[in-house]
């Protein structure tokens, strides 16, 4: 595994942003599936202008990439990022969130946008 330094200020915006737990949860959630906006606003039961703050924040730092679909716009984690070996080292340390998305899934209200 290629070992990549980063400087100290970015390390310590990106742990800024991930000491939140939903941007955390959200990153783990990311790095085995794409979602949209509704899906989080389930898993969350936060407003859809919350959500989307999160993920702008994530999106500027350059965590997360959005690729469109039709009409909608799915995130995802991006792994192309300077940063993505240092986070991965923290989100393989975390729970998987795979639930979640289950309960979506039973719900009827994985993609339901």
């Amino acid at each position: 595994m290629l070992k990549t330094m980063i400087e100290m200020d970015k390390a310590a915006d990106i742990l800024k942003l991930l000491g939140n737990e939903t941007r955390l949860t959200m990153l783990k959630i990311l790095d085995d599936h794409d979602c949209c906006v509704c899906e989080f606003v389930e898993i969350f039961q936060a407003s859809q202008p919350s959500i989307s703050q999160h993920i702008r924040k994530l999106r500027d730092i350059g965590l997360v990439k959005e690729e469109r679909r039709g009409q909608w716009i799915f995130y995802s984690i991006n792994k192309d990022s300077e940063f993505y070996p240092f986070i991965l080292q923290l989100l393989n340390l975390l729970p998987q969130q795979n639930e979640k998305l289950k309960e979506l899934e039973e719900k009827g209200t994985r993609i339901k946008c």
